[in-house]
């Protein structure tokens, strides 16, 4: 620890309250939001939270708006409110809005604009990535929505199984859902990675791994489930795009593909979705339910156990849905048991919070109204979850109404029902100001009485055998009450949310202010002013217990008066602190982004990529890539790694402390490991794919055919291994000073790594692998086009940190750049052992 400066700030100045006011106006400057046009140039995690959450509530009330549609087709038999292609649209557009546009963006909405709050942090690490995340979200879903209006939606079902998705529908749809989505599950993967990194990193100082609050420790397992879940859906994603783009035939049997690939490869998305969805909503509860009961969480260690056994189990559970494939029977066995096994974590968890509630003294709300239903609506759509999880059973309700019903008990009981108590909760906290107590009870009533009566009588419409997904039924098979009292209930449901957002939209001029933590609740995020100011905390403070605010004594008042660090902005600059992962002891005053449009810029052209490459417009496709690839550089240009005009800070309490760090410590670190393990976990289920297709082929490779050979393969890779050793090298020589030596190892990295990717593409360019003939082949084009783009990556990473250090932004001491794309590079080398030991040695062996 560096020694005490003379310029330390005193207690003297702390017990000034001209100083108290005058360091709270250097704060206020240094974080205020732009105004006019650039309001949306704004980056502060309160600004581009609300957005993200405003855009979010927008496409669940547009997906509402579907399922009404859809409920008016299906009130009553032989209906023609709608034709079969369009109520196939909207019976699409419905299931990919709440899944991909709702249900996970807004948990990552909410947490981005709440979580620094709760973390006593001014701000997550990141701003400027979740700013692009945002834009990114925002731009993929008017695409993908938009569609529906010009007769061009998506209708393979929000599941898109081939071969109707590959070889029966040749309109632009399933392209637009394909790439679409995939633009907007890279804005999940980045919201993940800025949540991760701000949780781990970001803590106050005091606040051990474990006394975080419980909404951090469901936010590190949801986001973790992100990194593994997302990337095996990209996978598939490429390989139905290269399939209608190109006729790459990885779902076509006549040409050695298979459709249940694609089952595969969704579905260990698709049924940690369901907990990547319920989980966050677990996690409002873990906030509010100590709140309203006065007295902290019961069993804090088994939630947390709990929470992390429900997200390892999720991942186990895949072939669930896929009980009617013709799978084995010992498989079914396996997988019947690990889905009936998931209810264990999952009920402690829910008598935790019963405990909690019986413990308290209970304060009613309307809040906790909310909670209690969806407790009780969850557990009736876990126990036929339970039911589905038996296989016999699941044989004879799988593609019926009764499925349609246990989905919506667990994903609006589970989900929209403690989301809506987390809108009366931390209203205040968003504006100041709090949502009708009156209105909500009227509320709560509608969407609870409005949902069961849609969703209960579809268990018996299932039951008596109406079949899912489709548009119209014939009179007098016993659906008919049914289907109109379910449609009738929809709109006593739609009302409750009409009611809703009347509530949170209504103006509120006249409304006096909420008082500063009305709820009294114990959690940092309580500390703010009403209204909230944007720096996100007053001070940093040291945390002590889970609960600070109830157990802490004269913690507001300290917090108020700047008692803690980083209480001023001497130098204008927004400044939080970065601390360790266990410990949380702090190591480094962290500058993070300020206002710009650089973000809306990158994910404006980055979202061009994918918008052009759905309509085959394969050169405006290529330059807008190009002109995104060349914002990000800007982007990171100006506004990462700077060095700073001082190594180290005084932030208070006598701490001084480098503004400039590197390695395993720094946040830069952590977001490029995390990010390449949601990469290499893509390239992982490619790789799956290829051995797969081995599984149900006598002769894979297939004869005559003999791959890319050996001799290309290995002198690829044994050029990019040197090419990897030189750039670990190159960083060596950096941090030792010598200039001329770090130069000329990075320059014949880049050389051998272009002379790798060359090597590695002849392989089956030489051998005539044409990737139109049979699945082999192209799945071999994709593993070594993967690698071969990582590769060009990695090179433009390595051209990078030559300008840098000729720009004399990177030296021997300020070295961040080149340790970030070392490890890369430990990444890529792995990528490119992984597939060459597929295409050259697996055959071989084989």
């Amino acid at each position: 620890m560096d020694s005490k400066p003379a310029n330390l700030i005193s207690e003297q100045d702390l017990d000034s309250a001209e100083y108290r006011r005058q360091s709270a106006a250097r704060l206020l400057k240094a974080w205020e939001t732009p105004r006019g046009w650039r309001y949306w140039s704004a980056v502060n995690n309160s600004e581009v939270g609300m957005w993200y959450t405003v855009a979010s509530f927008c496409f669940f009330l547009f997906g509402g708006v579907l399922a009404l549609l859809m409920r008016i087709q299906l009130a009553v038999p032989g209906n023609t409110f709608l034709t079969a292609d369009q109520y196939n649209q909207i019976f699409t557009m419905h299931g990919s809005v709440m899944m991909f546009l709702f249900a996970v963006p807004i948990f990552e909405a909410f947490s981005i604009m709440i979580l620094p709050e709760m973390l006593g942090a001014r701000d997550l690490p990141f701003p400027r990535l979740s700013a692009y995340g945002f834009y990114s979200f925002v731009i993929g879903g008017i695409f993908v929505c938009g569609s529906l209006f010009f007769d061009a939606a998506p209708k393979g079902g929000w599941f898109m199984y081939p071969p109707l998705t590959s070889s029966f529908q040749d309109d632009i749809g399933a392209d637009i859902w394909l790439l679409g989505l995939t633009f907007i599950e890279i804005a999940s993967i980045a919201a993940a990675i800025e949540l991760i990194v701000g949780v781990l990193k970001c803590r106050p100082p005091g606040m051990r791994i474990n006394l975080i609050p419980l909404y951090c420790w469901y936010i590190l397992v949801v986001a973790g489930m992100i990194l593994f879940a997302f990337p095996p859906l990209i996978a598939g994603d490429i390989l139905l795009e290269m399939e209608r783009a190109f006729d790459w035939p990885f779902f076509d049997p006549q040409r050695g593909g298979d459709p249940l690939l694609w089952q595969h490869l969704f579905w260990i998305f698709g049924h940690p979705e369901v907990y990547i969805v319920f989980l966050p909503s677990v996690a409002l509860m873990a906030m509010m339910v100590p709140t309203f009961a006065k007295t902290p969480m019961v069993g804090y260690s088994w939630v947390v156990l709990s929470a992390v056994g429900t997200g390892f189990l999720s991942f186990g559970l895949w072939v669930h849905h896929m009980f009617t494939t013709g799978l084995p029977g010992i498989s079914i066995g396996i997988f019947s048991a690990a889905s009936q096994a998931v209810a264990i974590p999952t009920g402690v968890q829910l008598f935790c919070f019963l405990a909690t509630l019986t413990a308290g003294n209970v304060k009613r709300s309307v809040c906790l109204h909310f909670i209690f239903a969806g407790l009780a609506t969850f557990i009736i759509g876990g126990l036929t979850g339970v039911m589905v999880a038996v296989a016999p059973f699941d044989f004879q309700a799988h593609d019926t109404f009764f499925i349609v019903g246990h989905l919506h008990y667990v994903l609006i009981g589970g989900t929209i029902f403690p989301i809506m108590a987390g809108f009366y909760y931390f209203f205040p906290l968003v504006k100041g100001k709090q949502l009708s107590e009156r209105i909500g009870r009227i509320v709560f009533w509608l969407v609870l009485i409005g949902f069961n009566i849609t969703f209960f009588p579809m268990h018996i419409t299932g039951l008596l055998g109406m079949p899912r997904r489709v548009f119209t039924y014939p009179a007098d098979m016993g659906f008919d009450t049914l289907n109109l009292i379910s449609s009738l209930g929809s709109m006593i449901l739609a009302a409750g949310f009409v009611l809703f957002l009347y509530d949170v939209v209504r103006p509120r001029t006249k409304q006096p202010l909420s008082e500063r933590n009305p709820w009294q609740a114990g959690t940092l995020e309580w500390l703010a002013q009403m209204p909230d100011q944007p720096w996100g905390v007053r001070t940093i403070p040291i945390i002590e217990s889970r609960y600070p605010l109830w157990e802490q004594p004269n913690f507001v008042r300290d917090v108020d008066e700047g008692r803690f660090y980083l209480p001023d902005a001497v130098e204008g600059k927004r400044e939080t602190l970065v601390t360790t992962v266990i410990d949380a002891e702090p190591i480094q005053c962290l500058r993070v982004g300020v206002p710009t449009f650089l973000t809306f810029f990158a994910a404006l052209f980055t979202g061009g990529f994918f918008i052009f490459a759905t309509y085959h417009w394969w050169l405006a496709a290529i330059i807008s890539g190009l002109i995104a690839i060349g914002v990000i550089l800007t982007w990171v240009w100006t506004g990462t790694a700077e060095i700073p005009e001082k190594e180290t800070k005084d932030v208070g309490l006598g701490l001084s402390l480098p503004l400039y760090i590197s390695g395993p410590n720094a946040v830069g670190w952590w977001a490029m490991f995390i990010t390449m393990t949601a990469d290499i976990t893509a390239f992982v289920s490619l790789i799956f794919g290829y051995f797969f297709y081995w599984t149900i082929h006598e002769d894979f490779p297939p004869q005559p055919v003999q791959g890319p050979g050996v001799f290309w393969p290995v002198t690829g890779m044994v050029l990019l291994m040197i090419a990897y050793g030189l750039t670990w090298l190159s960083r060596h020589w950096n941090r030792a000073g010598y200039t001329s030596a770090f130069y000329l190892s990075l320059s014949l990295a880049v050389v051998f790594s272009l002379a790798g990717t060359c090597a590695l593409l002849a392989g089956p360019w030489l051998t005539g692998l044409n990737p139109t003939t049979h699945v082999y082949p192209a799945i071999v084009w994709v593993l070594t086009g993967w690698t071969a783009l990582h590769v060009i990556l990695g090179v433009i990473m390595q051209l990078y940190c030559l300008a840098r250090r000729a720009a004399g932004k990177m030296t021997n001491q300020w070295d961040a750049d080149i340790v970030n794309v070392s490890l890369y590079w430990h990444f890529l080398a792995l990528t490119v052992a992984m597939t060459v030991g597929v295409i050259a040695g697996f055959p071989s062996v084989s």
